[in-house]
């Protein structure tokens, strides 16, 4: 499961959502499921059943970290917590900017957010998960 951020009308959340979609839909599709973290916060029960039963890689905007705090107070276990700040400092040379849509920066911050959870998944996937970080 990847669960983003919902972060709306911020940049970073912004970031974690693209990253979270170019996951689930081009690196990593038959393997990853896009879980929104609205549906925990809203006690979907469906959406609590999914990141019980499944790893969860969660990305957070911001050092709230509401996706992981979710995760777990929705009974699921978080493999690996991705801070996109933490990545952009990584990378300084892409200064992410826009909300709506983001410029060059973003758009490549997103994809190195993205490889990253794809090296996860494919940890997880080989059995690996002794990496479990929150």
């Amino acid at each position: 499961m990847v669960v983003p951020c919902s972060g709306i009308g911020k940049t970073y959340g912004t970031v974690s959502r693209e990253a979270a979609y170019e996951v689930t839909e081009d690196q990593r599709p038959g393997a990853t499921e896009l879980v929104a973290l609205s549906l925990l916060v809203l006690g979907d029960e469906d959406a609590r059943a999914a990141v019980r039963a499944h790893p969860a890689v969660t990305i957070d905007g911001c050092k709230l970290a509401c996706a992981a705090k979710m995760v777990q107070e929705s009974g699921g276990q978080v493999v690996q917590g991705i801070a996109v700040l933490d990545v952009y400092r990584r990378n300084r040379e892409l200064k992410p900017q826009g909300i709506a849509e983001l410029n060059e920066g973003g758009v490549l911050l997103a994809h190195a957010v993205a490889e990253e959870i794809a090296v996860v998944v494919d940890d997880v996937l080989a059995g690996d998960e002794d990496q479990t970080h929150a």
